[in-house]
């Protein structure tokens, strides 16, 4: 019995049989697409949806978590909200999503 897939090493290229496929916005390549919309009802969800692969949302996903930590987010009020979903468009469709200026990226486990 394996071990899996690699787990977060690398990025899985192979589209499996019967997935669905989008063109990704951030690696402009085809890839496996997400199973269902995020954000149901609102635009950027399917956006997202039409747009982003399962390793980019992968990635968004790592990166939010980093925003929501350093930003001491509270995802209860309407303005963090607001805040991630700026981020998320900026991330996928804009400029890309700044870091925080204090940040420090941690280590790499050596």
């Amino acid at each position: 019995m394996g071990c899996g897939n690699g787990g977060l090493t690398g990025i899985n290229n192979a589209i499996k049989p019967g997935a669905r496929k989008v063109f990704c916005v951030k690696f402009g390549r085809e890839m496996e697409g997400l199973d269902e919309t995020p954000f149901e009802g609102h635009p950027l969800g399917q956006k997202i949806y039409e747009n982003v692969s399962k390793e980019a949302w992968k990635m968004w996903v790592e990166h939010m978590k980093m925003l929501m930590n350093e930003y001491r987010l509270n995802l209860g009020t309407q303005e963090a909200q607001e805040f991630l979903l700026q981020q998320m468009e900026a991330y996928f469709f804009g400029e890309g999503a700044a870091l925080p200026p204090d940040f420090v990226p941690p280590k790499a486990k050596g």
